[in-house]
């Protein structure tokens, strides 16, 4: 049956939803920046299209540098009166906030399917770990607070487009909640108008929130060198990151920057093969675009067959397709790993990595089709890539060493427990990394040796909510660890000298 778009989720109808839930932000067929409590129709509105199928839709609002400049100025005066708001009237606020958001919920996600391409699974799970998350934060934050006090400044956050409201509304509302007030930059490929919503929302509660948009380059000296912030907060990959920690090095401020690692799947002495399949199978949501995500398989040779008779009907099981395209008016949503890559110039990068590796030796195991996809009939499918699997990939090949961050594996074979190290430890520092073996004294004693921030035995691992703690290994974070308790701590200041779980220049000290 040919499909058709779901009545009722077209972008115009999104966007008719924002401007009636939100009209103080948007404006006509563009999005507001928010500084010094007011939204403003300045900056540069760049042109965006949809990567689900080349929709025209609002692009960010781009900032000049004093213009930002001016902004994290406002952004401190809101800090200093927010610091002394007592705690009981932060919590109620944010509580206040979180009600509106979850409110909104079902637009929220439609915002992310349309902007950055989420399922409507994984959309409205992003919406939802952010609420439930910092629900939490609310019930837990009395203790986390004994003897810290709010910084001196802001917090800076900026974030990349895979992950807006868990990953960086989260982040907004948790500094808000112990005492900040946050600024955040929007990111450039996408998630503007999600994140301008939930800004709206949280701001009508009276939070103190500050949201700009603009190149990172450009913005850089206002929202990471500026004077008057108390702490950055970056996530996104190693490039902009290592951009952000030359910024930050003569700068005695707090910082968290979480970077990309190429985290591994390590096969050794296992036999649990009916378990692997549905696990590889999950690796692909949201084609990858994951800081958790897991592009690598690092497999003991003797162990190849068996391993690729549980990989193949994995991957090859793999739903791809346009993420509200049904086949009837009254359809619900379709059940999709993924849809398009964040845009069309993605997708060419990773095609052109494949084939350059292919040329180069690597041996393709696998190659989906998009003519197996669920796709409107005639639609833009530049974003779109089918799965790949490559074997050995060339040492020369960036997907060697470096996190592909699409639906491309690697799978490298190995005879010995130093290659098995050696390979798995590839892009020195990962954030997860697993160890499939049967045998738990070898996972014991191995697993120590991997690079990784956490390591799981015969099952993945992820980035985690609520309690859980996270952060990296070597090149893959700097500066303060985060989750659980650690998150409030790295957004507050306690006594004299402490010295915070993280990596830095001076000392690397994992959470006790």
């Amino acid at each position: 049956m040919t499909l058709i778009l779901k009545p009722g989720t077209a972008w115009p109808d999104a966007w008719a939803r924002c401007l009636a839930a939100a009209p103080e932000a948007f404006r006509d067929e563009r999005v507001l920046n928010l500084w010094n409590g007011v939204w403003t129709a300045d900056g540069r509105p760049l042109p965006a299209t949809s990567p689900v199928d080349g929709t025209p839709i609002t692009g960010p609002p781009r900032l000049d540098a004093g213009t930002a400049h001016a902004a994290v100025r406002t952004a401190l005066d809101a800090h200093r009166s927010w610091r002394h708001v007592p705690l009981a009237e932060r919590k109620a606020r944010v509580s206040a906030a979180l009600d509106a958001i979850e409110e909104h919920r079902d637009l929220l996600a439609l915002l992310l399917v349309w902007e950055i391409g989420k399922p409507w699974r994984l959309a409205t799970a992003d919406v939802d770990r952010a609420v439930d998350g910092v629900r939490w934060y609310v019930e837990e934050i009395d203790g986390m607070l004994a003897g810290r006090t709010p910084l001196p400044g802001p917090v800076s956050n900026i974030a990349s487009w895979n992950y807006p409201m868990s990953v960086l509304v989260h982040a907004m509302l948790v500094c808000a909640l112990a005492g900040n007030a946050a600024v955040a930059k929007t990111p450039t490929d996408g998630g503007v108008a999600c994140l301008t919503l939930a800004c709206a929302l949280a701001v009508r509660a009276g939070l103190p929130l500050t949201l700009v948009s603009g190149g990172g380059g450009e913005l850089s000296g206002a929202l990471v060198r500026a004077p008057e912030l108390g702490c950055v907060s970056f996530v996104g990959g190693r490039d902009a990151g290592g951009a952000v920690a030359a910024a930050l090095a003569d700068l005695d401020k707090p910082h968290v920057l979480e970077q990309e690692g190429l985290n591994c799947w390590g096969v050794w002495n296992y036999s649990g093969w009916a378990a692997l399949t549905p696990q590889v199978r999950k690796t692909f949501d949201y084609a990858k675009q994951r800081c958790t995500a897991y592009p690598r398989f690092v497999v003991q040779r003797a162990a190849f067959a068996d391993f690729l008779a549980a990989y193949l009907p994995a991957v090859d099981s793999v739903r791809v397709g346009h993420p509200l395209a049904v086949e009837r008016p009254d359809d619900p949503l379709p059940e999709l790993d993924f849809g398009p890559l964040i845009n069309a110039a993605k997708a060419k990068e990773l095609a052109d990595l494949v084939a350059h590796a292919v040329d180069r030796g690597a041996v393709p195991l696998y190659r989906g089709r998009l003519a197996d996809a669920r796709l409107l009939p005639g639609q833009d499918t530049s974003a779109y890539l089918a799965p790949v699997t490559l074997l050995d990939p060339p040492a020369a090949s960036p997907l060697h060493h470096a996190e592909p961050f699409g639906p491309v594996d690697s799978i490298v074979l190995v005879d010995t427990e130093a290659e098995l190290l050696a390979a798995m430890n590839a892009s020195n520092g990962a954030l997860v990394a697993t160890l499939s073996c049967d045998d738990p004294e070898f996972y014991e004693r191995v697993a120590p040796q991997i690079r990784a921030f956490k390591t799981g035995r015969n099952a993945p691992r992820s980035r985690g909510d609520r309690a859980e703690l996270f952060g990296g290994s070597g090149a893959s974070w700097h500066g303060a660890f985060v989750g659980g308790h650690l998150l409030v701590r790295a957004f507050t200041q306690g006594p004299a000298g402490e010295r915070p779980p993280g990596n830095f220049p001076d000392y690397q000290l994992m959470p006790s």
